[in-house]
């Protein structure tokens, strides 16, 4: 999440959903202060679209529907609206009142994380992530080496933690009951020059 937009200091959900259907690029809400989202790299592309295409693979057989980084997430708590990297829902879907580009009821939410939201998306986003009763899993995927986390609902004060790192290694997305191996998801991902060993084919 860039720095606050300065042209104003507090505005009303209704003003930023107004400004944010007219916009050319995306921010995000939060209580009454609207955010610039930083622009795109490579890596971060590449692995939101390998990424999709895992999550495809994952609801295929289920009655479950995923979404890319263009779907909006409200936060009800927080009074705002953010975009993860990717979502999923499962069973009915819920959206913002008059709304269908505001998602109210995801079970899975996917961040991919950068150097500039990282400490964001670790911390504020996943107490905010945590308030909603229906997300049962937060993953967050490292563009800098072959590294994802997820955190899995045990039950309303216990979350349990899993890490796998490595290409060779792979994660199990609970709250799907899917294994999807971290090659998959780096899969022709260019690390820096430090991690050279890790590129991808």
């Amino acid at each position: 999440m860039a720095e606050a937009l300065s042209h104003k200091n507090r505005y009303t959900r209704e003003e930023y959903l107004t400004m944010e259907a007219a916009a050319d690029s995306r921010s995000e809400f939060i209580d009454g202060e609207i955010f610039a989202m930083a622009d795109g790299s490579r890596n971060l592309s590449v692995i939101c679209v390998n990424l999709m295409w895992c999550l495809r693979e994952a609801v295929d057989s289920k009655d479950c529907v995923a979404f890319d980084g263009k779907m909006k997430l409200e936060i009800p708590a927080a009074n705002g609206f953010v975009y993860p990297d990717a979502m999923v829902v499962c069973g009915d879907i819920e959206f913002s009142e008059g709304k269908n580009d505001i998602l109210r009821n995801p079970l899975l939410i996917i961040e991919v994380l950068s150097l500039a939201t990282q400490a964001f998306d670790r911390g504020k986003k996943f107490k905010f992530y945590r308030g909603l009763d229906s997300v049962q899993e937060y993953v967050m995927i490292s563009q800098e080496e072959p590294l994802v986390e997820a955190y899995s609902r045990r039950d309303p004060k216990t979350w349990l933690y899993t890490v796998a790192k490595g290409l060779e290694d792979g994660i199990e997305f609970a709250s799907l009951a899917h294994h999807i191996d971290l090659e998959d998801i780096y899969r022709k991902v260019v690390f820096t020059e430090a991690n050279s060993s890790q590129r991808t084919s």
